[in-house]
């Protein structure tokens, strides 16, 4: 499609000649504009397709397009300017004294004028909520707010996508929510295309688009409230729907009808206004 930003064609990969395969003939697009989640179970092959969409890696067979350019060893620092990337652990990124030095690191990098530099960094800590740390020191913060500032760094630089690697998997539930709804506000304000790499389905619901991986293949591509309804197929690949849809599920053997898979607690909650007020 004319849109599309990210393409795989036909990939694969493998970590060494003897060893066995990652990724298994992979192909998929990512359009402009959107929010998409790869998930599966952990050895499913859904990082190193992250690591691979940012040139950290390269495919042994088939072609990754990132922005109309072929990743490949000349073209990977052009691609890197267009994609961002954050870790499941903020502390490998960190390489500043305090906030403002780390997300500064990037700009410095790029040769960024200085005056354009504060401003960089004052907008990506406030659109994280972290403005009142940008003095504090990085490895005295929370596990939440490193992740906020490793997300700031890579806003700072102003790229097309970004992509999360099991980027709240150190979190705690709520910590998890917050970085999610910090992660959706970014978005729709910055316009950001957003790959979010998961093995849990409760963070997917803000994603337009799935994309289940399973043994190195690519087992289906849907939205996530398709994927909620496939409950029995989930867990023959080793994944099981979030909460929210198991409690829908049990509302609707109850009697109380549900129209639609909730994809999170405010269209379960909506559901069931619904119903009480036709009682």
């Amino acid at each position: 499609m004319s849109n599309s930003f990210v393409e795989f064609r036909n990939v694969s990969f493998r970590y060494g000649d003897d060893q066995p395969w990652v990724l298994k003939n992979v192909s998929f697009q990512i359009q402009s504009d959107k929010w998409v989640a790869i998930i599966g179970h952990n050895g499913s092959g859904k990082s190193t397709i992250a690591k691979l969409m940012n040139g950290l890696l390269f495919p042994q067979e088939g072609e990754i397009i990132v922005n109309g350019l072929i990743i490949n060893e000349e073209t990977i620092w052009d691609v890197r300017k267009s994609v961002g990337m954050v870790f499941q652990n903020p502390d490998n990124q960190f390489v500043g004294t305090t906030v403002k030095d780390d997300v500064a690191f990037g700009l410095e990098n790029r040769g960024i004028p200085r005056e354009i530099m504060i401003r960089r960094i004052d907008e990506s800590l406030k659109a994280v909520g972290m403005s009142e740390y940008i003095n504090h020191e990085p490895h005295r913060l929370s596990g939440g707010q490193k992740q906020r500032v490793a997300i700031a760094s890579v806003l700072a630089i102003s790229p097309n996508l970004i992509i999360l690697d099991e980027a709240t998997a150190m979190l705690d539930p709520k910590g998890r929510f917050d970085i999610l709804q910090v992660i959706n506000s970014v978005r729709n304000q910055e316009r950001l295309m957003l790959v979010t790499i998961t093995h849990d389905l409760n963070e997917i619901g803000y994603a337009d688009k799935v994309i289940v991986m399973n043994n190195g293949s690519v087992w289906a591509e849907t939205t996530p409230r398709a994927l909620f309804a496939k409950e029995k197929d989930l867990k023959q690949i080793g994944l099981d729907i979030p909460f929210v849809a198991k409690l829908a599920k049990e509302f609707i053997e109850l009697g109380i009808p549900i129209n639609k898979t909730p994809l999170n607690h405010d269209e379960l909650l909506e559901e069931l206004w619904i119903y009480h007020s036709k009682m």
